[in-house]
């Protein structure tokens, strides 16, 4: 891991639920999307924007929060941390590069396209203790609004739909699927 760059932390602790309920089966971070799986195309976003990557797929609790501090807590010593959840395949090299590099005159950066906020979110270094003591479902969304208050968050616009596309449903999946071929 190089010192100066932040780490993407890509959350895969999640069970799922809501994909299930939807109809779908097992785990939507491992269902199939083009020949990869969900998360696969996240990782491999990661990967082609030349940061480092810290997969949580395990947690003390297993909602966002821990998950955050878990991953957090592994690589303690980074220059700073974007969190992406491991359901957001269409999330763009671009969009990953510009958060990263937000990070260096700001506390936290979040991405937004048409005026809605998604992710993945950055957090320099200084927030390194608050991301350890998050615990539950909230996620770092009180960070973010620690940091604010100060007037320490930057919002990036970005022309990314990818960076709020999520598969929470089985619809979500069959939409995203349409999205690619689209795009072919």
């Amino acid at each position: 891991m190089q010192a100066h760059l932040p780490v993407v932390i890509v959350l895969a602790a999640g069970r799922s639920s809501r994909f299930r309920a939807s109809g779908g089966g097992g785990s939507k971070l491992h269902a199939d999307l083009d020949g990869m799986t969900v998360l696969e195309h996240v990782l491999a976003a990661v990967e082609r924007s030349g940061l480092a990557v810290q997969l949580v797929e395990q947690a003390a609790g297993d909602a966002m929060g821990d998950s955050i501090a878990a991953g957090v807590n592994a690589t303690r010593d980074a220059a700073g941390w974007l969190v992406l959840p491991g359901d957001l395949p269409l999330v763009g090299v671009d969009s990953i590069r510009s958060v990263a590099e937000a990070l260096t005159n700001h506390s936290v950066a979040v991405p937004c396209y048409q005026g809605q906020k998604g992710h993945p979110v950055g957090f320099s270094r200084e927030c390194r203790d608050a991301l350890l003591a998050l615990a539950g479902e909230a996620g770092g969304a009180a960070v973010v609004s620690h940091y604010a208050a100060a007037g320490r968050v930057v919002k990036l616009d970005v022309d990314d739909p990818g960076i709020v596309t999520d598969i929470d449903t089985l619809e979500d999946l069959q939409r995203v699927r349409a999205l690619l071929a689209a795009s072919r």
